[in-house]
């Protein structure tokens, strides 16, 4: 193995397009003047986006939290009704919910997906339930066939935290097309990026009305303001960045795709270390590259392989860590005595850096480096 890394190798890197051609989109603001308000180059983005997730009804945010609180708003479910979601999730899920007036419910998780556990909702179910925020955790897509058979059967509402699924398809289907409403984010760290920005896919077109009216003021005419709304549209040079990344973005998922493979070549003989595989059907996008560690059959815990990582300057995150129920703001407010999968889960997982440049060279490195930390 050779010496300790002189570069640090870090668990994500933001891709960046030509700058040149970066340059010649956003021209077209200078010869326009027209920044932001939903403008020309916005309205490219949004029927080129069209077409690449294959879902017919979009609409654009300055980001990917406010596309998920303007969902809940738009769907006018209940006041103070209950959403049952995930607890191994980033905060800005719950957050949302929260923020939205709703009380969240927690289901546990599958261990072999780390997504929300289908045959543990309904169970969760209650006269209050107003809808279901499934997370697609690591890219992975939910049992989105057994979640649209619980909606339909206590008709309640589902909308995808799909943040990480860009580009993720099932059977040829565009992941944005399940649920009612699925949002995903184009944060900058994210597989695609418009540097920030969020997408909301919907199936019925009349939410489209309601959704511009939330992002916009609720502001429908010079003088008239219809509706309770806020400041969450995405402007022209987030646009501008969105149109120029999407011609490179199935380049990008499929040099990630070759990272994926040459850590699972490399991984699969390793005692303790367990990562997540391919599910037939599905096209993945090669989001994140998390690693479940066993620390009887490893020799070390996760936090130690962690912290002996950096040791060789390699950077790697506790992600999703801790768990939702375990943050400051929410402990001891929410029921958690049925989240044993999340709680193992999300005390052993650790995603290794994933990005389409990461080469080969720092790829066996990595992988070295890991069979050097352990013990037995």
């Amino acid at each position: 193995m050779r010496k300790k890394s002189d570069s640090p190798i870090m668990i994500t890197k933001s891709f960046l397009p030509p700058i040149e051609e970066y340059k010649k989109e956003i021209e077209r603001i200078w010869e326009t003047n027209w920044l932001t308000n939903m403008g020309p180059i916005h309205q490219e983005f949004k029927l080129k986006l069209k077409k690449y997730l294959k879902c017919e009804n979009i609409s654009l945010f300055v980001n990917g939290h406010q596309s998920l609180e303007i969902a809940l708003k738009s769907l006018e479910l209940k006041e103070g009704g209950e959403v049952i979601t995930t607890p191994f999730t980033f905060a800005s899920t719950t957050h949302a919910i929260v923020n939205c007036g709703f009380k969240p419910v927690f289901c546990d998780i599958e261990l072999d997906t780390y997504n929300i556990d289908v045959e543990k909702i309904e169970k969760l179910i209650t006269e209050k339930t107003v809808a279901i925020v499934p997370v697609h955790v690591f890219g992975n897509p939910c049992n989105v066939k057994k979640v649209e058979e619980i909606a339909k059967k206590y008709n309640i509402k589902v909308l995808y935290d799909a943040a990480h699924t860009f580009g993720v398809e099932i059977d040829g289907k565009g992941i944005g097309s399940f649920g009612d409403i699925s949002m995903f984010s184009l944060h900058a760290t994210k597989v695609f990026h418009s540097i920030e920005g969020g997408i909301l896919t919907y199936r019925d077109e009349t939410l489209g009305k309601n959704l511009k009216n939330l992002k916009n003021f609720g502001i429908t005419g010079p003088e008239e303001v219809v509706t309770v709304g806020g400041n969450s549209k995405m402007n022209e040079f987030q646009a501008a960045m969105g149109i120029v990344n999407l011609r490179y973005v199935d380049k990008e998922i499929k040099s990630r795709e070759k990272v994926a493979e040459k850590y699972r070549d490399g991984l699969k003989d390793i005692s303790g270390i367990r990562f997540l595989k391919d599910i037939p059907g599905v096209r993945h996008n090669y989001a994140y590259f998390p690693i479940l560690v066993n620390e009887e059959k490893f020799g070390i815990t996760r936090d130690e392989l962690h912290d002996k990582l950096k040791e060789y300057n390699i950077f790697t995150r506790k992600y999703f860590y801790p768990i939702i129920t375990e943050y400051e703001c929410y402990r001891s407010k929410y029921k958690t005595e049925n989240l044993k999968n999340s709680k193992y889960v999300g005390e052993r997982i650790l995603t290794l850096p994933m990005y389409g440049s990461l080469n080969i060279q720092d790829i066996n490195y990595i992988l070295d480096s890991i069979k050097k930390c352990q013990l037995v």
